[in-house]
């Protein structure tokens, strides 16, 4: 930005005074004015409409129809070894629940952490709230199966381990270059300042 734009920034902007604290200057006349946070993020828009005009109504439908086969796919896959609180058709996403292996010692997150070893992101943490230890996985509208065999299987051999050797499953990651952060330190010392 340029010191001749500044004065046209939106409302309200965050300034400094002359102790060093922080206010909301809303005395700008040459302000464009408030931005309105119900627009969202223009380049996600964007790039929505740019898929759905890319894909056209007949291409829409089928990406739907695949992410809702993926989705039904991947459940009947992992329901031998994961608690199913909903065994009922689902649309795009599905929960699963760790409580069989919370209940030897085996956290979610420790089945999380335990994907990262295998190049998969894990799926939505303890979401819904109404299902224990639960596990949202939203496979998209483009996975091959091939993926969703690779997941599927990878799933079913952190249950195995879960069960025969827990304590691999809640020491992972064991591959990647940052291992398990302390997330209550993390919590307890938060850095939020603003670097100077």
């Amino acid at each position: 930005m340029t010191a001749e734009l500044e004065k046209f920034l939106p409302l309200p902007v965050l300034e400094c005074d002359g102790d060093g604290r922080l206010f909301f200057n809303y005395d700008r006349p040459d302000s464009v004015g408030r931005l309105h946070s119900f627009y969202g993020n223009f380049a996600n828009v964007v790039r929505a409409y740019a898929y759905i005009r890319t894909l056209g109504g007949e291409g829409l439908r089928k990406v739907s129809e695949n992410a809702v086969l993926n989705a039904n796919y991947l459940k009947q896959l992992l329901k031998e070894d994961y608690e199913l609180p909903y065994d009922v058709h689902c649309m795009h996403e599905f929960v699963i629940s760790g409580n069989r292996q919370k209940a030897r010692g085996v956290k979610t997150l420790d089945i999380s952490k335990r994907l990262l070893d295998f190049g998969v992101h894990s799926p939505t943490n303890y979401f819904p709230l109404i299902v224990p230890e639960a596990m949202m996985i939203e496979p998209t509208e483009t996975e091959s199966r091939e993926t969703l065999d690779y997941f599927a299987a990878v799933m079913k051999q952190i249950a195995r381990e879960a069960a025969e050797t827990p304590e691999k499953v809640t020491s992972a990651p064991h591959d990647t270059p940052v291992r398990r952060l302390d997330e209550v330190t993390a919590a307890r010392s938060l850095d939020v300042a603003y670097p100077e």
